[in-house]
């Protein structure tokens, strides 16, 4: 049984109407999201806008949530940087404050500054000597190739490295690899992506699923009812969020979470800031009437 077995969404980062931090939001952010019932929490991802956010106000968010959760759930903290320096200084800093878990993609920076595989390998071997648990992201935003092979000699050779959040394109795929040639060193391999690739990752073997905090709760019954054995059962409730995953997937990216948020009553404003555009309005009409039906935690929680 994998220790952290379940479903782990990104939280998103609230912001008021001129742009500053919504730090009392946050805190609602987080209750909203445990009473969704996930199984983790993980802040400052991409979906955070962690692209967005400066160094204090990151620094802020993480002492603010790890202290807001107390325990309540595990915190994935992501800490990605080119320089291995800051990534380290990150991961001390996450640890020492309660982090279950710190996530890092490889370093990259812009389309052309990447780190090779050697160098990633390093970057993540010296923060593995931290002595907290590591998620490895495999996101296209990267731009780095973390090839399988380089992804099982870091599970087999850097003790803290546990996790793995593939979200490639055909992520099934390498996930199916990943397994085959890691074997028990491939302890937690997840999905990402907002659940769009959902059935063929847990067909693949994924151990969890890291959406968004859109609707987390209505995500959940599929991963139950596949692990239960229910493949029709699962089918069916994958196939009933479909369209609205499909439409935040494709059409909506990170807003998504925050517009049904501010629709219920968690957050006030689902502000993201520049060059961020709002959804259009027809846009963000389509998400909501198809989340509607489904009657998330997130649309009725501030209600």
């Amino acid at each position: 049984m994998a220790r952290y077995r379940g479903i782990y969404p990104v939280a998103p980062t609230p912001f008021h109407d001129d742009g500053t931090v919504d730090y009392d939001g946050m805190k609602r952010v987080l209750d909203c999201m445990i009473d969704q019932g996930v199984d983790g929490i993980c802040i400052l991802a991409n979906f955070s806008e962690q692209f967005l956010i400066s160094d204090e106000e990151r620094a802020a968010l993480t002492k603010l949530s790890l202290e807001h959760v107390a325990g309540r759930v595990p915190v994935i903290v992501t800490i990605s940087h080119f320089s291995t320096p800051i990534v380290l200084e990150r991961a001390r800093s996450a640890k020492a404050q309660g982090a279950s878990i710190v996530m890092m993609m490889p370093p990259y920076h812009g389309a052309l500054l990447k780190g090779t595989a050697e160098q990633t390998f390093e970057q993540f071997a010296r923060v593995g000597e931290v002595g907290v648990p590591i998620m490895v992201q495999d996101a296209p935003l990267s731009g780095v190739e973390l090839a399988v092979p380089l992804l099982v000699r870091m599970a087999r050779e850097i003790e803290m490295v546990k996790l793995f959040k593939i979200e490639c394109p055909q992520a099934a795929a390498k996930i199916r690899a990943l397994i085959a040639q890691g074997g028990d060193a491939i302890e937690e391999p997840m999905d990402g992506e907002e659940a769009i690739t959902l059935l063929a990752d847990l067909d693949a073997g994924i151990t969890g699923s890291m959406t968004s905090a859109m609707i987390p709760d209505r995500i959940r019954p599929v991963l139950d009812k596949w692990w239960a054995g229910d493949r029709e059962g699962a089918t069916a409730a994958y196939a009933s969020v479909l369209p609205a995953v499909n439409h935040e997937n494709r059409q909506c990216g990170f807003r998504s979470a925050k517009v049904v948020m501010e629709e219920g009553g968690v957050i006030r404003s689902a502000a993201c800031r520049h060059p961020i555009a709002p959804l259009h309005p027809a846009t963000r009409r389509m998400l909501l009437d198809l989340v509607r039906p489904l009657d998330p935690v997130a649309l009725r929680w501030g209600k």
